[in-house]
């Protein structure tokens, strides 16, 4: 299996490049008549006028052209390859959705303009949500959010609105999690006031329903829930999970991080669900690498619509509006209506497939999951929690606790020596009941020869741990970064997020 040598530069920072006085482009210089003609003071406020001139990096065209394209052979993304980032979805965006969302027509839009001149833009947004309903089983859905985990919080917050509007909001503290959750259920329950309660998993790695009867109780607002689940597994209980949850009065809420293998073969609603978000930069289109774009829109039930966030999008006759009117409403959870260029990749992705589409999409993401772990499966050291004979949806989760006890080569190990051949890591360490996780989503976007690759680079690497650990746990040797200390590079007093802040740190020093 030939190795990956990554492109590597010694690229200082922008700010480091350049010389005193360079330019890019010079901008013509304002005619006299005209200058005179402007009242400069007039025009921009005293206290909004800088004393100093902001210190920009003074580089020419060439310089910045280069800077970035040495940037971008260093890096890893969805366009070079395989990407197989558990939960995470990380499949190839369409660039004509990429060429839409930056049409001109898109980007020059205000939200502060006349409704009557922003028409198209409402109609798309109204009929994305219709979509979207009807993809879910939902009966309204809000595209407000920003992202997944901003999803979850208005659904939680729906859900407290909800048991306020029926008096039970002071006796109805709890949320239950199962343990196989993202990590943003609890933290999204507790933001909402919220008590987290967590049940496990049982043999199946589905819901333990005894653990779950003898948690649920007249506290119980109600239960966050990810089908398939994060270990790639279709919870077979669901109707009976939904209906322990209502017969106490609670709330069924789905976590929509993996809607991609169910697309038009089966609804959250109809499942029970009574809130539901969609992770659109996971399913219809936005890859979320570097973290963001991305947007949460949230689907619910009839009797909760009248909660969701204003402005509302409604069409009368003809003509598209912004209704404020909602005296039910929560009120607002973010200025304007949502992330429009992520929103309409997702409309031109739904479109563009279809419904038929849509299906196949699911079909080959299960189809392109199981074939691969049926591949790993024969690989020494790597075992499949969780009844390791059934079928997974879209990702499946492997543990390498018997390779590094074995040979002291952990999933963290493997995950490094993956980049040497050219191949992004799976997600590791999640979900947090699989020790030495290893959680691998390929998604519909990749094709056979590519699976076939990253199974013989995996059986390459756990082979190499058997005979030369030393080479894997110091992983990896040919990228244009080598290993980092994480803990360090993680640190508050190591960080320096911008230039400002790395003057500040040099300065100390």
């Amino acid at each position: 299996m030939c190795m990956f040598k990554q492109a590597s530069w010694n690229q200082p920072v922008i700010f480091n490049m350049g010389k005193n006085g360079r330019r890019g482009h010079i901008l013509p210089k304002v005619e006299e008549d005209i200058r005179n003609a402007i009242d400069l003071d007039s025009c921009i406020p005293k206290h909004m006028r800088r004393e100093n001139l902001p210190k920009l990096p003074e580089l020419s065209e060439v310089e910045v052209v280069r800077h970035f394209v040495r940037l971008s052979e260093m890096n890893y993304g969805v366009d070079s390859g395989l990407y197989p980032l558990g939960s995470c979805t990380m499949k190839y965006n369409p660039k004509i959705n990429d060429m839409l969302a930056s049409l001109p027509t898109i980007g020059m839009v205000h939200p502060y303009q006349d409704e009557g001149t922003v028409q198209g833009i409402l109609e798309i947004l109204y009929k994305l949500e219709r979509w979207l309903a009807e993809i879910t089983g939902t009966y309204e859905v809000c595209l407000h959010p920003a992202a997944g985990a901003h999803g979850e919080f208005l659904g939680t917050l729906l859900m407290l609105t909800y048991h306020k509007m029926n008096g039970e909001s002071e006796k109805r503290r709890e949320v239950i999690v199962p343990d196989s959750a993202h990590g943003t259920n609890p933290a999204s329950a507790t933001m909402a006031g919220f008590n987290v309660m967590v049940v496990p998993s049982d043999e199946d790695g589905c819901v333990d329903l005894e653990a779950l009867k003898s948690v649920v109780s007249e506290k119980t607002a109600g239960l966050m829930l990810t089908n398939p689940n994060t270990l790639g597994i279709f919870e077979k209980n669901i109707s009976e999970i939904a209906k322990i949850v209502h017969e106490i009065g609670g709330l069924l809420y789905y976590d929509g991080a993996n809607l991609n293998p169910i697309l038009g073969k089966a609804r959250p609603g109809d499942m029970g669900f009574d809130i539901v978000h969609i992770n659109i930069h996971k399913t219809f289109s936005t890859p979320h690498g570097g973290g963001g774009p991305g947007a949460g829109p949230v689907g619910v039930a009839k009797e909760l619509a009248k909660f969701l966030p204003v402005p509302r999008i409604v069409l009368d006759s003809e003509r598209y509006s912004l209704d404020y009117n909602r005296p039910h409403s929560i009120g607002k959870i973010r200025s304007f209506y949502g992330n429009i260029a992520v929103l309409l990749r997702a409309y031109a992705y739904i479109l563009s497939l279809g419904f038929d589409g849509l299906k196949e999409v699911a079909e080959i993401s299960v189809l392109n999951a199981n074939y691969l772990m049926k591949k790993l499966k024969k690989i020494k050291g790597l075992t499949l929690p969780y009844n390791s004979k059934k079928p997974r949806k879209h990702e499946c989760v492997f543990s390498a606790k018997l390779l590094k006890n074995d040979t002291g080569v952990s999933a963290l190990n493997i995950a490094k020596r993956l980049l040497d051949y050219g191949v992004h890591a799976p997600t590791i360490y999640f979900p947090l009941i699989v020790e030495e996780a290893l959680m691998i989503e390929p998604t519909e976007s990749f094709e056979k020869e590519e699976l076939d690759r990253f199974a013989e680079v995996m059986h390459e690497i756990c082979e190499e741990a058997y005979r030369n650990p030393e080479n894997v746990l110091n992983a990896p040797h040919n990228t244009a970064v080598s290993r980092l200390d994480e803990v360090k590079a993680s640190h508050p007093k190591t960080m320096a997020l911008s230039w400002r802040m790395y003057l500040k740190k040099n300065k100390q020093k």
